[in-house]
């Protein structure tokens, strides 16, 4: 995997940036994307600069090289500069791991439409945006690597989730549609199905319950395994694997990593 690139949005904390230190002890070059500042919707700790620089020098305490970007997934200005500045300064684009989201609690009628708006822009249309601009580079060299991160609220329906479950949902549909449009170009598309994962943004929810993750955890119990949780490197192992020769004839598929939770 020695001199391949990756493409990751939402990279700064949690699953986004175990995956871009996973990827780099493969040799892969790293393109890190984040918006790195708070927003008052979901109103938890977002990414920071300070991460996303602190990314980069562990990324090239690996042997390779990171190129950090600030922007936003709903801004298609911003992907298309970010995604142009990695094949200047790196040359291709081989993995985009579709990772940057928001998630936050509400019953279906009390949602305002803000919010909503929201949950739909980041998650889904943000994915749509990154793929618009990295799926051209990927077709000049006929080959690449997409992996769609949704959730297990993409197979199931979820309380007082139902504006994150349908983004999640919406991933799968990208991922079954692309997957069918790249194969010709042998490109790769799958999507990943974590349960929750320890992560800035599982405290942040817990946070705004008014409970500790645990709490949440333990309220749930979901997970067939006695595990309250996933950790963010499990996400990255699935990944690795996806975008890895292990799995080449691996496309328009969900991988599932839920500690058994949708066996139930």
């Amino acid at each position: 995997m020695a001199g391949l690139v990756a493409f990751i949005t939402g990279a700064a904390h949690g699953q986004g940036r175990a995956t871009a230190l996973a990827l780099a002890g493969e040799g892969y070059h790293i393109a890190a994307f984040d918006i790195a500042r708070p927003l008052s919707y979901p109103g938890y700790t977002l990414g920071s600069k300070d991460e996303l620089a602190s990314l980069k020098q562990q990324v090239e305490q690996r042997g390779v090289r990171c190129e950090i970007f600030t922007g936003d997934v709903r801004v298609d200005a911003d992907l298309s500069y970010a995604v142009a500045a990695t094949v200047a300064a790196l040359g291709r684009i081989d993995v985009l791991f579709n990772n940057a989201g928001i998630c936050a609690y509400g019953a279906a009628h009390e949602l305002p439409e803000a919010e909503w708006d929201a949950m739909i822009d980041i998650n889904l249309k943000g994915a749509w945006l990154a793929a618009r601009h990295v799926i051209p580079v990927m077709i000049a060299q006929k080959s690449g690597n997409i992996v769609n991160n949704s959730s297990i609220a993409g197979l199931r329906g979820m309380n007082r989730l139902s504006h994150y479950a349908a983004s999640k949902w919406g991933l799968v549909g990208l991922t079954k549609s692309w997957a069918i449009e790249l194969a010709p170009h042998n490109i790769r598309v799958n999507s990943i199905h974590p349960t929750g994962v320890n992560t800035p943004m599982n405290d942040g929810l817990a946070e705004l319950e008014g409970k500790t993750a645990i709490e949440i955890a333990e309220a749930s119990a979901g997970n067939l395994l006695p595990v309250p949780w996933i950790e963010a490197e499990d996400v990255a192992n699935a990944v690795l694997y996806l975008v890895s020769d292990k799995a080449r004839f691996i496309t328009g598929t969900q991988l599932v990593i839920d500690a058994g939770l949708l066996t139930r």
